[in-house]
């Protein structure tokens, strides 16, 4: 199976660089604290479900393919009558990946996803949410590999989380870098 073999690449580069890195510039006197990813988030809002039941199903399988796992249906907590929305009716998708498969969607994510996108410079650093959470948009799923261009019947969005164990934004900026995340300069 190749997916092992990229998750198994990231891991060994964080465990190989970002890890000694990480202990000589914080001055961590245990392996052990040395932040890490936690887990990664995709998330796909489809408020377009409420008119058309068949974008729920499109997102869904375009998730599963961009994650390899079979994403959960997000439900409405509220009714908003302006919006016709009713509680319990489904509006989004998500996935959490963990361990293996968590690495291999960042690998794929970081050296095949993100330098497809057009006119990209770098993510930005200011994504972070003061807990060393970082967020970022993405404006089409076309960006991955797996998706195929004819076979998708509208470009949707997603929203991609990635948390680690750090205690702060610079050390989680820190370990990102090391892993490969392109950081714009700005």
């Amino acid at each position: 199976m190749g997916g092992s073999i990229l998750a198994s690449r990231l891991r060994e580069r964080y465990l190989k660089e970002a890890v000694p890195a990480l202990m000589r510039d914080f001055s961590y006197s245990n392996p052990m604290r040395v932040p890490r990813v936690d887990k990664v988030v995709v998330n796909i809002g489809l408020g377009e479900a409420i008119q058309n039941p068949r974008a729920m199903e499109a997102a869904t399988k375009d998730l599963a393919q961009i994650a390899g796992q079979h994403p959960v249906i997000t439900r409405s907590k509220k009714s908003i009558a302006a919006f016709r929305l009713r509680t319990g009716m489904p509006i989004g998708a998500m996935v959490t990946l963990r361990g293996e498969r968590m690495y291999e969607f960042l690998d794929k994510f970081i050296n095949a996803a993100l330098p497809r996108i057009r006119d990209f410079h770098g993510v930005s650093a200011k994504s972070f949410d003061g807990r060393g959470n970082y967020s970022l948009g993405i404006r089409e799923q076309l960006v991955f590999p797996e998706i195929e261009y004819d076979k998708i019947d509208k470009i949707r969005g997603m929203e991609i989380t990635i948390v680690t164990s750090a205690r702060t934004d610079e050390e989680a900026r820190r370990l990102l870098e090391l892993m490969g995340m392109p950081f714009s300069r700005s």
